[in-house]
C-alpha cells in the first residue's frame, strides 16, 4: 500500500480529481462523444498478510457528470486464493451478487473530465489461508453508467512472500542556496525474511537536485526519482548509503523544502512502472556516475511489504539566506469595431530570482483581479477565473461580469509566465477604454504571494481602441499571445493539482488549472 503522495512527481500528468456537482461541471459534452477510461493497478499481496486497499481510477475524454454509476470486480480467477471485500468505513453500496463478485454502485451523481477521479470505490485485496507464495491471477474490474457502453481492465494480483523494509529516520538541515549538502538514505530489514533486494522512490520539491547521476537510479534532469539495489538484506540488519545533492539557487529563502521516501520491494516496484506505464510516466534515465551502494550487502519469487506503514521517511531541507522574486502583471492593447470579440491574454511574469513552488500545497501562487474594461463583455472566461463581487464568488468561467478572480498553478519558474485568455465583446467603441489587471491581492485562500520585490509592477492595463481604419482585429499588448514552452509543466509533483494516489482510498483535489506556461 503506497501513501498519497508516492506519486505526487507524477506533475501535470493530472489522472486523479474530485467529485464536483453537476453544476460545477462547466461544457459537459454530449455523452455519444465522451469515451470512458478505468484502471485499476496490478497489486502484489503478501501472503498471510491483511493484503492492501486499492481502488479504480476513471476518466472520460471530455468533461461529463456520470449516473448510475457501477464498478464490478470479479475475481474468480483468483478463486481460493484471494478475496475482495469492499473497504471499512466507505459510503458505497457494495453487494456480492453471485460468488467472487463483488458489485459497487454509486448513489449520487459523479462530475468528471479528462484529468479523472482516482479512489473510486475502494477495496481491500486479501489472500486466503490457501494462497502461497507464487500465486498469480487476474482481477476484472468493469466500469458501467447510464448512457454509456461498459468499459473493463483487466489487473494482475501476486501473492508473495511476506517481509518489512522500514526506512531510516527523519533528517532535518538547514542549507543555503546553490550549496551542497549530503543527506543520509537508510532502510532496514525489519522483518523475519530476507528481503531479496529493495527499490527506493523519491518525490522531492524542486530544488532539491541531485549532485550526482548513479548508474542505479534514474533521474529526469537533476530531478532522483528512482534507485534500485539487488543487494539481500537478511532480516535484522540496516543499510545505509549518501546522497549528494544542490539546493538550487532558484530557490526562495528563507523558505522550506520537503523530500518524501519509500522503500519497495522489486515485485512492488515492478506493480508501480506498470502504473506509470499506463499514463505513459517515465521514471527518468539511469545516471553515468557509477553504481550507488548499500553501505551492508549479504532465486527470487516475489515479495510484498506486510508493514507498509514504516516504508516512509523524509527530508527537510530549511532554506537560509534571503531570495524573493519579482512577479508582474501582464496587460494587453487590443483594437477592434463594434461587434467584434477580441482576445485579451492577461497574466504573469516571474522575473526572477526565485521560483516560486506551492506544488505540495497545490495551492495557487498568486491571485489576480481584472476589471473589464468599460464597453465590452467578457464571453469568454478562463475555468480558472470567476466573477468577484466582493467577497462572493461566481462560477468558474461564468461570462458577462464587469470583475474576475483567478488563480494560477502552483508553480512558476523565475523566467517564465503564465498567461490566460478572455475573449472581449466590443460593445461599444470608447477611446482607451481601460481595464485593470492586478496580481498579489489579498485572499483569504491558501496560497498567494505578498513578498514581492518590486509591488510598482503589480499593475497592468487592458486598453481597448478602434481598428485603424475601421477594420476589426485582435492585439496583444505587453501580455501578447506568447509561444508555449511547456517549461514548467514538465517539472516535479505538483505542476498540476491533481493527484494519483494507491492504496489510501480517494484523494479529493482541486480541478486542474488551466494556465498557460511561457518561457
Amino acid at each position: 500500500m503506497l501513501r498519497n503522495s508516492t506519486r505526487r512527481w507524477l506533475a501535470g500528468l493530472g489522472v486523479a480529481g474530485a467529485f464536483v456537482a453537476a453544476s460545477a461541471t462547466p461544457a459537459l459534452a454530449e455523452e455519444a462523444q465522451v469515451k470512458l477510461g478505468l484502471y485499476f493497478g496490478d497489486t502484489t499481496i503478501a501472503a498471510g498478510s491483511n493484503g492492501k486497499i486499492e481502488y479504480s481510477t476513471i476518466h472520460s475524454s471530455a468533461p461529463v457528470v456520470l449516473r448510475d454509476l457501477t464498478v464490478r470486480y470479479d475475481f474468480t480467477n483468483l478463486a481460493g486464493k484471494v478475496t475482495v471485500g469492499e473497504e471499512e468505513d466507505t459510503f458505497s453500496d457494495c453487494t456480492s451478487p453471485s460468488e467472487n463478485v463483488l458489485l459497487c454502485t454509486e448513489q449520487f451523481e459523479v462530475g468528471l473530465d479528462e484529468w479523472g477521479l482516482a479512489g473510486i470505490f475502494p477495496v481491500q485485496i486479501k489472500p486466503t489461508d490457501k494462497a502461497q507464495d507464487g500465486d498469480v491471477g487476474t482481477l476484472k474490474v468493469t466500469m458501467t453508467a447510464a448512457g454509456f457502453d461498459a468499459v473493463s481492465h483487466e489487473a494482475k494480483i501476486r501473492i508473495g512472500e511476506g517481509v518489512d523494509l522500514a526506512a531510516g529516520p527523519e533528517t532535518a538541515l538547514s542549507v543555503a542556496t546553490g550549496k551542497s549538502f549530503t543527506a543520509p538514505l537508510k532502510v532496514s530489514n525489519a522483518g523475519e525474511t530476507t528481503a531479496k533486494g529493495a527499490t527506493v522512490v523519491f518525490y522531492n520539491d524542486y530544488g532539491l537536485n541531485a549532485g550526482k547521476h548513479f548508474s542505479n537510479c534514474t533521474y529526469v534532469g537533476d530531478e532522483l526519482r528512482t534507485c534500485q539495489f539487488k543487494e539481500d538484506l537478511p532480516a535484522g540488519t540496516s543499510f545505509s548509503a549518501s546522497l549528494p545533492y544542490v539546493l538550487g539557487k532558484d530557490s526562495f529563502a528563507p523558505g522550506f523544502k520537503y523530500g518524501e521516501i519509500v522503500w519497495m520491494t522489486p515485485a512492488e516496484f515492478e506493480d508501480f512502472q506498470n502504473y506509470l506505464g499506463h499514463y505513459d510516466v517515465t521514471i527518468g534515465k539511469p545516471g553515468t556516475d557509477g553504481e550507488l551502494t548499500l553501505a551492508q550487502a549479504t532465486t527470487r519469487g516475489f515479495q510484498a511489504d506486510n508493514q507498509p506503514d514504516n516504508n516512509w521517511t523524509n527530508l527537510q531541507v530549511t532554506v537560509t539566506g534571503q531570495n524573493s522574486t519579482d512577479l508582474e502583471a501582464l496587460g494587453a492593447s487590443l483594437t477592434g469595431k463594434a461587434g467584434d470579440s477580441v482576445k485579451a491574454t492577461i497574466g504573469i511574469r516571474n522575473n526572477g530570482p526565485a521560483t516560486l513552488d506551492y506544488s505540495r500545497g497545490g495551492s495557487s501562487i498568486t491571485y489576480m483581479n481584472f476589471d473589464v474594461p468599460k464597453g465590452t463583455t467578457a464571453v469568454e472566461v478562463p475555468q480558472s477565473c470567476a466573477p468577484m463581487n466582493g467577497k462572493e464568488w461566481g462560477e468558474p468561467g461564468e461570462p458577462g461580469a464587469p470583475h474576475y478572480r483567478c488563480y494560477f498553478e502552483p508553480f512558476l519558474k523565475a523566467g517564465d509566465s503564465a498567461m490566460l485568455d478572455f475573449s472581449l465583446r466590443i460593445d461599444k467603441v470608447i477611446p482607451n477604454a481601460t481595464g485593470l489587471v492586478k496580481i498579489n491581492v489579498p485572499c483569504e485562500c491558501d496560497g498567494g504571494f505578498y513578498r514581492d520585490l518590486k509591488p510598482a509592477n503589480d499593475t497592468a492595463k487592458v486598453v481597448v481602441n478602434a481598428a485603424p481604419g475601421g477594420d476589426g482585429g485582435q492585439g496583444g499588448g505587453d501580455g501578447g499571445t506568447l509561444p508555449i514552452t511547456g517549461s514548467a509543466t514538465g517539472l516535479i509533483a505538483g505542476v498540476g493539482a491533481l493527484l494519483l494516489v494507491a492504496g489510501l482510498g480517494g484523494y479529493l483535489v482541486a480541478r486542474r488549472r488551466k494556465t498557460r506556461f511561457v518561457a
